[in-house]
Order: structure tokens, then sequence, then C-alpha cells
């Protein structure tokens, strides 16, 4: 069972900051997963919302700013952090050996980023990581775009119950991401209700599911037939699994 920290561990630490990352490396994670947006000038930014205000001291898109405007936007619950880059992270996880989840994330108007899949594509590539990095998203066609330019990297669909109302329902749904060779992870509650028939799907070793946090959530999830657990308390998880080891 593979135990990724969500937005760094956002429990724990602030979401998608530097510190955070840096204190998730000392956990034992297996991967990490975080957030992609551009700024208005093409930089890919690390942060989970398109807009600024629930996670910094500014509001508006994240896409109206520049690199250099975004770098005096403070993050909430960090001492005088700024967004990261998406090469600054790099620059956290590269010596680590620790694997990348990599959603790419739509702009304020639901829109995908032009550009932002190929940055992320060739940024990783340059720093020879894409066999630790997957490319992760809500949206097939974005999937299939992975799947297009970067067929040798893995692919994740994240799944809930509103990708479910529009793609079909849940059989539809996973089957569709399914065909698109991607690992599938599925909000908790969702899955709760269809694991069984969900890994019949999907297959096991490509099924996960998030976010449970607490003990009693992390406890099921680990006995269930999936392969990983994406959690903002991945230091419980950790716990509990080895616990289960032991």
């Amino acid at each position: 069972m593979r135990i990724i920290g969500h937005r760094g561990a956002r429990n724990i630490w602030a979401e998608n900051s530097l510190s955070g990352f840096r204190n998730v490396c000392g956990l034992g994670v297996d991967a990490v997963e975080l957030d992609v947006h551009l700024s208005n000038d093409g930089e890919i930014m690390v942060i989970h919302d398109p807009l600024l205000d629930r996670t910094t001291d500014h509001k508006g898109p994240v896409a109206h700013l520049s690199r250099a405007a975004l770098a005096k936007v403070m993050l909430d619950d960090t001492l005088g952090e700024t967004i990261p880059t998406l090469p600054e992270v790099l620059d956290v996880f590269g010596p680590t050996g620790i694997e990348l989840e990599i959603e790419m994330k739509m702009d304020a108007y639901g829109n995908p980023y032009p550009g932002l899949l190929d940055k992320v594509i060739a940024l990783v590539e340059a720093r020879k990581m894409a066999a630790r990095v997957v490319l992760t998203c809500f949206v097939p066609e974005v999937i299939e775009e992975i799947r297009a330019k970067a067929p040798h990297m893995r692919r994740l669909a994240s799944v809930d119950r509103r990708s479910c109302e529009a793609f079909g329902g849940v059989d539809h749904t996973l089957r569709r991401f399914v065909d698109l060779g991607c690992i599938i992870a599925v909000e908790q509650s969702l899955l709760r209700l269809t694991v069984d028939r969900a890994a019949s799907i999907v297959g096991r070793d490509k099924l996960g599911a998030w976010v449970p946090n607490t003990v009693r959530e992390l406890d099921f999830w680990l006995g269930q037939p999936i392969s990983q657990i994406t959690s903002d308390r991945p230091d419980l998880a950790l716990q509990l699994r080895a616990a289960r080891k032991g």
C-alpha cells in the first residue's frame, strides 16, 4: 500500500508550501501530491485553488498576476512564505527519491491553461524525473492529452461524485479512465459504496482512495483492495501501515 501526502501534508503544515514539502520528506511517504497553475507570464505555480482567496493574503485569480507579483503574495499559516514555483518544489524533492503526483488544474473559469502540460512535461524531463512523476487530472480530455504528449509517463485520474454525474455514473466513469490507462483515485465516501465493484473494473493495483485522514478511516482503507491512499495525515497512515506489518 502506497502512502501519498496530499498537498504535502496539509493537515500538519501549510498546503503546497516549501516548508511543508521539506517537512513531509522526513516522514517516509511513498509520494507527494501537488497542484499547478500558470501565472500570466507563464510560470508554473504550485497552489491548489485557481483563486488566491482561501490560502493567501490576496484575492483574485492566480492567472491574473505575473510571477513577480505572485512573489509578493504571502501564504497563510507560514512564516512569510510565498507561492512556490514548480522548479523550486522539484529542487526540494529531486534528491529524495520520493515520487510526485502533479495535478493539472483548471483556471478560474474552468478552462485548461494553454501550454501548462507542455511546460510541466518539459521541466520534469529536463530534471530527469519522468520515472518518478505521475501526471494527474479530473478531466478526461487532459488525460488524453497527457497520453498523447507523454506516453512514457504514468497517468492518474481523480474521480468524485461530480465526475460521475458528468460522465454517466460510476461504472462508465471508471471504464472511461481505465481505457486511458490510468491509475484511478476515488474520493473515499464514493469509493466506500462501490469498492469491490471498482476493484473489479480498475484492478486493485491501480485503484486508490482520497482523502482519508482519521485513524478509523485510514485503518479501514489499509484493509481494502486498493493500492494507494492519499491523505492529509500521511504520518498517521504510515504509523498504521507499520503497525499492520508489525
